[in-house]
């Protein structure tokens, strides 16, 4: 499938690592321009902006400077944004049940899994109408629909993307910017599988083998298997493209047939 991405210029948040830097690595791959921002840099993030027409802008994305900034770097270098990719996110399993979730924990998933994405939005449009047709893509998450008592406040927050980005697919659509999301189940990256990762999280709390916790992940789903972030990151390139022209408002989910509901 030809995309025809090539000359065009994307921002994408949360760059770094796991599925964010997958993003851009493909984006790279199919010569678009890639402002990539993340709070920390990471090695194969500085390997990939050598390699490509890219550059890595370290801020907080989850405040309004850090996303102004990101968006206004990307501006100065290539002249305009067509594409933002909204990837920042994070999560922290509540082990001890509701009652323990605590006023802070409540805005710090706010803040990293909604209001980031908000910003770099807020901060992206205004430049995203100049070069329509312009997309956005946003990385939600199978519990936004799934909401589950262990991540309830990470659940909450992305059910709150979600029917952002949908609010916005109306507003925005008329104006040649589409707007859509990806919502992945569980990925194969240091979030889910790294140190202090879901994985070990749970199983430290439920005294178990974090490899029985991956396991059980996606036991009896379809396929089986953890998503890999380069899957994840095809289905953000092709809403991206203008392949997908008449796509807007919808929500994209690689879950491995994980959501059985119609």
């Amino acid at each position: 499938m030809k995309l025809d991405l090539a000359g065009r210029t994307a921002v994408v948040t949360g760059a770094s690592r796991g599925i964010g830097l997958a993003i851009a690595q493909a984006l790279v791959g199919e010569g678009v321009r890639v402002a990539a921002g993340a709070l920390n840099g990471s090695p194969e993030l500085t390997a990939l902006a050598d390699e490509g027409e890219m550059i890595v802008v370290l801020d907080d994305l989850t405040t309004t400077a850090g996303c102004e900034t990101l968006v206004e770097q990307a501006v100065a270098r290539f002249g305009g944004i067509d594409i933002l990719v909204n990837n920042v996110g994070g999560v922290r399993p509540r082990t001890g049940g509701f009652v323990q979730v605590t006023d802070d924990d409540w805005q710090w998933s706010w803040e990293v899994n909604l209001l980031s994405a908000v910003r770099a939005t807020r901060a992206a449009v205004p430049h995203l109408l100049r070069r329509t047709p312009s997309a956005i893509v946003t990385v939600c998450s199978v519990n936004a629909t799934l909401p589950d008592p262990g991540v309830i406040d990470y659940s909450a927050a992305k059910a709150a993307l979600h029917s952002v980005c949908k609010s916005l697919s109306k507003e925005l659509g008329p104006l040649g910017i589409r707007v859509n999301t990806v919502s992945p189940g569980p990925v194969e990256t240091a979030l889910w599988l790294g140190a202090g990762g879901v994985a070990e999280t749970l199983g430290k709390a439920q005294g178990a083998d974090p490899a029985a916790i991956r396991a059980a992940a996606v036991a009896g789903t379809p396929t089986g298997r953890f998503s890999r972030p380069s899957e994840v990151a095809q289905l953000v390139l092709l809403l991206a493209s203008e392949t997908a022209g008449n796509v807007t408002g919808a929500d994209v989910v690689i879950d491995g047939g994980m959501v059985g509901t119609l």
